[in-house]
């Protein structure tokens, strides 16, 4: 290995974008792509948890077993490889990417800069904004196996769907070529600009929250069926269903994860019940739970 960091009972509320979760029995912050490669070849215990800025992950309170490796720490790189295709590691930020593309004068992941994870996890679901989608963009991606290997697939390999990527089974991403079009520098970041001041006016920043929790049904928004139940502002210990945008549920100060997750579901049962509908979460609930 060569600078990459491994730490024992690291607490998972400092690595989510929720600020909960239990401590994770091995954490790893590779220092990069080969370093993380020797990692899970010599040293690494599995079960092998891929993790890049938390922000569609709730980990429940009794943390989690195996190790947690952080790609959000080493996998960095990002270069214009061709005059409209970025190649980028999946440890760089959404937004990140969305400004570099912007400053390059490349169009079409404007929508990027509204999603607050890595570039891994907008890959692993699909994730999109603003009538953007992640999958639309792609030519090709690297992924690594728990036992260090490395493979090259075009993004034809997948089925993508809404929110929902098939064909990656227990591999990580590691690195994407994303294919966008050419369009004047200065445009790009006004529409960019553009797309996060309606962020900002819209979602509860102020707040520590997963995004958005739930998947739109189809024909029909998430927000508005929770609102029209009822929910906004409804709250189980500090996790609450955000007044501002129901489809946001909020960390007020002390949640626990099991107080959000129980919130989430009491927010799908009652909107079955009121309208039929079951709301499928777009956030993954990993972990296991506390015993206190």
């Amino acid at each position: 290995m060569s600078g990459g960091r491994l730490r024992l009972g690291e607490p998972l509320d400092r690595h989510t974008s929720w600020r909960v979760g239990g401590p994770a029995d091995r954490f790893y912050l590779p220092h990069d792509l080969a370093d993380l490669q020797y990692f899970l070849r010599h040293f690494a215990v599995p079960p092998i948890h891929w993790l890049g800025l938390g922000s569609n992950l709730l980990v429940r309170d009794g943390g989690l077993r195996g190790t947690v490796v952080c790609l959000a720490h080493g996998l960095q790189g990002m270069a214009l490889t061709e005059p409209d295709l970025i190649v980028a590691e999946t440890g760089v930020g959404a937004v990140k990417l969305a400004h570099f593309a912007a400053r390059a004068g490349l169009a079409g992941a404007e929508f990027l800069a509204g999603i607050p994870g890595t570039l891994g996890g907008c890959l692993a679901m699909n994730a999109g904004a603003h009538g953007g989608e992640t999958w639309s963009l792609v030519e090709w991606v690297e992924l690594l196996s728990p036992g260090g290997e490395l493979r090259r697939l075009p993004a034809s390999a997948f089925r993508i769907g809404y929110r929902e990527v098939q064909g990656q089974g227990s591999d990580c991403f590691v690195r994407a070529a994303l294919r966008l079009t050419a369009d004047a520098a200065d445009a790009v970041q006004r529409r960019l600009r553009a797309g996060q001041e309606r962020r900002a006016a819209t979602q509860p920043l102020q707040w520590p929250s997963c995004g958005s929790v739930f998947r739109n049904p189809p024909g029909d928004y998430a927000a508005r069926l929770i609102e029209a139940a009822g929910l906004k502002g409804r709250r189980i210990g500090d996790a609450e269903v955000s007044p501002q945008h129901a489809n946001f549920i909020v960390n007020r100060g002390a949640a626990r994860a099991a107080q959000i997750e129980a919130l989430v579901q009491l927010v799908q049962n009652e909107v079955r019940r009121r309208f039929e509908v079951l709301l499928i979460p777009e956030m993954r609930v990993v972990g296991e739970d506390d015993d206190v």
